[in-house]
C-alpha cells in the first residue's frame, strides 16, 4: 500500500516483505472493502499513485475497472480488499494464492 508523505508524493509500503508490489491505476482512488466485494464496507481509500502487495485473492463481486472486468478480489492486509479491475498484475488471472 501507499501513503502520502509531507509534500503529497505517494510512497509504496510493502504489506509483507518479500512480496511484489503492484500499481493501482492512475488517476483513481480505490475504495479499500473489509471483504471481497461491494457490498462490503468502505474501511479506508488508497490515494493516488498507490502501490499495492498482494497477500491473497479470492472472489467477489464482478467489478469493471481500467483493467477489465473481474470478480478477483486482492487481500491487501488484515480485512483489506480492493477489486483486480484496479490493480495492473499484467493478467487476468490470478497471481497469488486463494485467501482462505
Amino acid at each position: 500500500m501507499s501513503v502520502e508523505n509531507e509534500s503529497g508524493q505517494a510512497q509504496s509500503l510493502a504489506a509483507t516483505a518479500g512480496l511484489p508490489m503492484f500499481p493501482v491505476a492512475p488517476g483513481y482512488r480505490v475504495n479499500v472493502r473489509s471483504g471481497p466485494g461491494t457490498g462490503y464496507a468502505i474501511v479506508d481509500t488508497l490515494p493516488l499513485g498507490a502501490s499495492v502487495s498482494i497477500r491473497c485473492q479470492c472472489p467477489g463481486t464482478t467489478v469493471s475497472g481500467p483493467y477489465g472486468t473481474t470478480d478477483i478480489w486482492d487481500c491487501i492486509g488484515n480485512g483489506k480488499f480492493i477489486s483486480d479491475s484496479y490493480v495492473k498484475t499484467g493478467t487476468d488471472g490470478y497471481v497469488a494464492g486463494r485467501c482462505d
